[in-house]
This record gives C-alpha cells, sequence and structure tokens, in this order.
C-alpha cells in the first residue's frame, strides 16, 4: 500500500496460502518493517524451526467468566521433563486453589474455587522456559498397552482404518515398525489439507478420515488411529509453538503433535508442520524443534475434582464451571526470547 495515512491505495495483493500452504514466510529486517521471503528460499527458521535449544519467558493469560454464586476453574500446567526445563516465576490466581494431579500420564491442573467477587478478573501465568530440539528417545518402563487401545474420538481398528493402513503400507508388510511409521506419515500429508472447516478442532479421528481436513488436532489424532491400528503404539501431547521469526508477542493459539513407538524409542512427529511445509516433512518425521512448549500429554483425562465435560478429550485452555455451566474457555498466549542457540 503507498499514500497518506487514512487515504491510502492497494498496490499489488498477492496470495498467501493456497489449501492451507503458504506461498512465502516474512523476514524482519533491523529497522523493524518485514519483507517476503519465497517459501523455497526460506531458511528452517523462517520455515517455523529453532533447532538445538532455545530459552523464553512464556505468558499464559485468560480472564474469569461472570460469576454469579459460584464457579470453577481448570488451567494446565507445564511441567520439566527431559526436553523442557519449566520454572513458575509468578501465578496471578483468585480463590481457592489446588494442584491436581492426573494419575494416568502425570499432568497437572491448576484448580481455583471462585465467587461472585472474583467476575472478571485477569489470571496469568508466567513461565520461564528452557527447551531441547526432541529427537527419537529410550524411556523407562514405556507401558506401550495404553498406547495400542482407542480414545474416545481416537478408534482403532475399524474397517476403514484397517484399509488405510494397508494402503499405505503395500509392500512394506514385513518391515519394521519405523518403516511402516513412515508410510502412514506419508498417506497422511499426501491426503489430508490444513482446513477450518465444520468441526476442525476436536481431534476427531473419524471426522479428519472422512473430510480429509482440519487443523493439528485431526492430522495427529488421525495418525495415532492408523498407527495403533497398524500395532505401533502411538500418543497425543498439546501445547504451543513459539514463532521463529521473531523474538515477542503474541503466539496464535495452541499446537499439537505426536510420538510413536519403533526400535525401542519414542519418535517425535509433526505431521501438519510437515504437510504445511513440504521441505521441513522429513525433518518433522523424528523430530521436534526447540521452539515449543508441552502443557498435557493424553487423551481423555480424568482427575478429581472433575468438570462435568469429564474425561477431558485433551487440554491446553482452561474449562470454566460457572453456576452450573460448563465450557472451554480462551486463553491468550504470549512470549519474550532470552536465547536461543544451535547446538
Amino acid at each position: 500500500m503507498e499514500g497518506k495515512p487514512g487515504a491510502m491505495d492497494v498496490t499489488e495483493t498477492t496470495v498467501h496460502k493456497l489449501n492451507g500452504k503458504p506461498f512465502y514466510s516474512w523476514k524482519q529486517k533491523e529497522d523493524k518493517t518485514w519483507y517476503r521471503v519465497p517459501i523455497e528460499s526460506a531458511s528452517n527458521e523462517l520455515l517455523g524451526v529453532i533447532e538445538g535449544e532455545d530459552e523464553f519467558e512464556f505468558y499464559y493469560e485468560t480472564t474469569l467468566p461472570k460469576i454469579q454464586k459460584h464457579g470453577k476453574v481448570w488451567i494446565p500446567i507445564a511441567q520439566s521433563d527431559k526436553f523442557q526445563d519449566i520454572e513458575i516465576k509468578s501465578m496471578k490466581i483468585h480463590g481457592e486453589d489446588e494442584m491436581l494431579e492426573e494419575k494416568e500420564y502425570g499432568n497437572k491442573i491448576l484448580y481455583l474455587e471462585l465467587k461472585e467477587e472474583h467476575s472478571n478478573k485477569p489470571v496469568k501465568i508466567t513461565y520461564h522456559v528452557k527447551r531441547k530440539e526432541k529427537g527419537a528417545y529410550e524411556e523407562e518402563n514405556p507401558n506401550l498397552a495404553k498406547y495400542l487401545s482407542g480414545n474416545v474420538l481416537m478408534p482403532v481398528g475399524n474397517q476403514r482404518f484397517k484399509e488405510i493402513v494397508t494402503e499405505a503400507t503395500e509392500g512394506k508388510e514385513n518391515d519394521s515398525k519405523l518403516i511402516q511409521a513412515r508410510a502412514i506419515y506419508d498417506y497422511i500429508i499426501d491426503n489430508m489439507r490444513y482446513a477450518k472447516n465444520e468441526k476442525y478442532g476436536t481431534g476427531d479421528a473419524v471426522y479428519a478420515c472422512d473430510s480429509k481436513t482440519g487443523n493439528c488436532t485431526e492430522f495427529h489424532s488421525l495418525f495415532i488411529s492408523l498407527a495403533r491400528t497398524a500395532n505401533i503404539p502411538a500418543r497425543f501431547a498439546i501445547g504451543a509453538a513459539i514463532p521463529s521469526s521473531r523474538d515477542e508477542g503474541g503466539i496464535n493459539g495452541y499446537h499439537c503433535w505426536a510420538e510413536f513407538y519403533a526400535d525401542n524409542k519414542w519418535w517425535p512427529v509433526d505431521i501438519s508442520e510437515g504437510n504445511k511445509y513440504t521441505a521441513l516433512a522429513t525433518y518433522y518425521f523424528g523430530r521436534h524443534p526447540a521452539n515449543r512448549i508441552e502443557f498435557t500429554k493424553g487423551r481423555d483425562l480424568k482427575f478429581e475434582p472433575s468438570p462435568q465435560s469429564s474425561p477431558v478429550k485433551f487440554m491446553a485452555y482452561p474449562i470454566f464451571e460457572v453456576d452450573g455451566d460448563s465450557k472451554v474457555s480462551n486463553a491468550k498466549f504470549s512470549f519474550q526470547r532470552i536465547t536461543s542457540k544451535e547446538i
């Protein structure tokens, strides 16, 4: 655009994405202005990947609703593991609080009991995060059986899923589970389209299979159902991806991913990102970048006290129960990068 403020003319229009796949990325100059970089010449960092390590503050914010009598809130809490070092720097919360443990997957949930005077007040959690790029890794006593059975929205072994696994792994029936998992991964990349239509964001594997569209929840739910149908243990996790092309600001909602078990290791995958950026399809089979934070693992989460919607299919945003009504609320994510480096 060009011209004076309030009277500017459009000088050029471009198509940024087609079927969810971008034609270009953006890079910031030293003077803080931005310019387009064609995808085919963009670096991994411009495509969302920080390799090695990343360190940042992460801000999780929500606003409590209007409360007439009483309310309850459940908020997922990030924890440290071998790939992320989590420190809670501060918590601005209200009411009576309790830290719950979800026993099946070891998740932590902040539980608040609220009264009328807490209406419309802000809740804010500030994290300091050091994160490592994740590759294939070993785990003691992985308890694989629970990652082979179905979930509420991720069935296993139905006729359609068996047919897809047979099609995807044709000629690889006697190959390793690692090769078969790659074949399923490639099938989803080739056949699904990133699009937010109708029931997207529910993590419904059957819907993903039928519509061949969805966001990250559909991509990874379908992968997990197909992998388990092929007798490959697989599991779900959710958190947020931290932008790699800038060092501060807002984040566009949650992101989720999956892992599967083969050759005595867990292998991370991010199929929706591999679908979006063809150049990174190989990277995202077996790796997750350093610039992300994980909130919770698993599906169909149960904890006590529990919301009316229990079991919770997955959890990144708060659950509010106010005066008898239950809903998943919105949360606002933002960050401030401290440093990142390759190793």
